[in-house]
């Protein structure tokens, strides 16, 4: 993510500057005229993996290639709650209601700057996309295939409570399925 160029408070250009923190001396963006700290936190992201009448619905944005296809996700707004903040989402990219919620986990997106709060839920009613959203899918819980970042480490962890190893993309099925995307390359495999 690129970062600010000017500061929010005063608009002085930003620069690149050391100061004692609790830590120990840590170089942030840092106003040289007021002082003001741009601290890069991450943001958080709410991920639904969305059980639809038996089967997981993945939807592809508008902006992403023909084969790539994903969790339903947005951003966390002030004043919500991450599970309603989910249930929120999913109802307005989907148009379906949300029954029941269970978090899956907390995944670092560390490529975007995001911290990505995971969620299974079921839902019903019928699948009306939001106009950035542009097609669907629902699939059996074995024909679901992981992709190496963020809520893919999601899906997977919660295939393993639903007692289906998950089955990752090669990295040329992932390239192929990222095809005409522009971002960065993802990372190869989380630690740990």
């Amino acid at each position: 993510m690129p970062h600010p160029k000017f500061c929010q408070a005063c608009a002085t250009p930003l620069e690149w500057i050391a100061q004692l923190e609790d830590g120990g001396p840590k170089e942030r963006l840092r106003c040289p005229a007021c002082g003001h700290t741009h601290w890069n936190n991450p943001t958080p992201v709410l991920a639904a993996i969305v059980e639809y009448r038996g089967q997981v619905l993945l939807a592809r944005n508008a902006a992403w290639p023909g084969k790539m296809f994903a969790l339903i996700t947005g951003f966390m707004e002030a004043g919500e709650t991450p599970e309603e903040g989910v249930v929120r989402e999913v109802k307005e990219e989907t148009n379906l209601d949300v029954s029941f919620t269970k978090i899956v986990g907390a995944y670092d997106f560390q490529r975007m700057n995001q911290v990505i709060i995971a969620y299974h839920v079921v839902a019903d009613g019928e699948v009306k996309l939001s106009p950035e959203l542009v097609d669907y899918r629902l699939y059996d819980l074995p024909a679901l295939k992981c992709w190496p970042a963020g809520t893919g480490y999601a899906l997977a962890d919660w295939l393993r409570t639903r007692g289906h190893e998950p089955v990752f993309f090669t990295q040329e099925e992932n390239e192929e399925r990222r095809r005409g995307l522009n971002l960065p390359p993802e990372e190869p495999q989380r630690a740990g």
